[in-house]
């Protein structure tokens, strides 16, 4: 049953997205390609819409190069010329750099600059509070999206939504840069689950082994998720405990328990460039992630499964520190069990403080960009 979206749809000349053909390899036939070679895409006046139904978040930290290409890319659709998406860029306080004034031009697109660096999660709460639209989708910069995606994510929730009236998140598609599937749904962390797919490569670590059709899920990734307003309000956004790394999977844990379902619908899909198992991860990133987990472990794991988790980071710490004769290296790696052990001993918000005096005086992950900013 077609979503209310239809009607807009059709008016702007896309009402033949009804077909939500898949965009994996081996499967050519690309809504993208399909509309925007289509010539009602291409002609005549777009009408304007004073409200949208899709607001795009984008949290930029130091890399408005990426941001400006995607947000580009985004606003050249007729989704956010007519007025039905917008994009919200919310900057965790990356300092100058010249594509802003060329984003703050740009119709349908806001930002919002902050003056330190709050994390992911806050950022993405931000870039809610400020947006307007049914549906909230959360992308990272690093994305390439074709012609006619944020049509076919649209049109793809509102028809899941007709269909699940209890749909209030939905995972996409993802993909490599050399076009093979990229896992983007997992099933939720335990302490064993945790500690057996630490020999798994880093790929499969999170990750289900693959999903293929739309179906419900555990949890979806946040780097392309869609989140439904009413879903998003229900359980408070995200949690802005979590300073980067598994607010995606709390968000679902917290939907589901809601009564909220959770699904991944792999047919509208987009490239992601850089996911972090396909990175190195400096010592600084690793605290975070640990941060993360044992943060998520605090609030959904039983007390002794969180005080066996510490343990293993403690003994993972040392290890780590009796490899390396580097002083700064040793320093951070007391950092770490600094800001996990006081996680365990229930002081959240003292162990994000320590996160973000650790995270302050780290060197960038971004510091091409930064040379080339102003």
């Amino acid at each position: 049953m077609p979503g209310p979206l239809a009607n807009h749809l059709g008016v702007l000349g896309m009402d033949s997205l009804g077909s939500n053909e898949a965009l994996f390899p081996g499967k050519m036939v690309s809504l993208d390609r399909e509309f925007a070679a289509s010539p009602d895409y291409q002609s005549g006046a777009i009408p304007r819409y004073d409200h949208p139904k899709l607001s795009v978040v984008l949290v930029n930290y130091r890399q408005w190069d990426q941001t400006a290409l995607l947000t580009k890319r985004l606003s050249q659709g007729r989704l956010v010329r007519s007025g039905l998406a917008e994009v919200v860029i919310v900057d965790n306080h990356s300092g100058p750099h010249r594509k802003i004034s060329e984003l703050r031009r740009k119709d349908g697109v806001s930002i919002r600059r902050w003056g330190a660096n709050q994390g992911f999660a806050r950022a993405v709460n931000e870039g809610f509070r400020l947006s307007r639209g049914e549906w909230v989708l959360l992308l990272n910069p690093d994305m390439t999206a074709l012609p006619g995606f944020l049509e076919a994510a649209l049109s793809a929730a509102e028809r899941l939504a007709g269909e699940e009236p209890r749909a209030g998140v939905v995972g996409l598609g993802l993909l490599n840069p050399e076009g093979t599937q990229q896992r983007s749904t997992g099933p939720f962390p335990t302490l064993f689950g945790t500690l057996w797919r630490r020999f798994l490569p880093r790929s499969l670590r999170k990750y289900h082994m693959g999903t293929q059709g739309r179906k419900t899920v555990p949890w979806t990734s946040g780097c392309c998720i869609m989140v439904r307003r009413a879903c998003l309000e229900d359980v408070g956004g995200l949690d802005g405990d979590f300073f980067l790394y598994y607010e995606d999977v709390d968000l679902c844990l917290r939907a589901w328990k809601a009564g909220w379902q959770v699904w991944h619908e792999p047919a509208v899909c987009l490239t992601h460039h850089a996911p972090l198992h396909r990175r190195r991860v400096p010592q600084h990133l690793q605290t975070v992630t640990r941060h993360a987990l044992m943060l998520f472990a605090h609030k959904h794991w039983p007390s002794w499964q969180k005080r066996v988790l510490f343990w293993i980071m403690r003994a993972e710490a040392w290890a780590q520190a009796g490899l390396t004769r580097h002083p700064g290296r040793r320093a951070g790696l007391t950092d770490r069990l600094k800001i996990c052990g006081l996680i365990s001993a229930g002081k959240v918000q003292e162990s994000r403080k320590a996160l973000e005096a650790l995270l302050a005086a780290s060197p960038s992950p971004y510091l091409r960009e930064d040379a080339r900013a102003a």
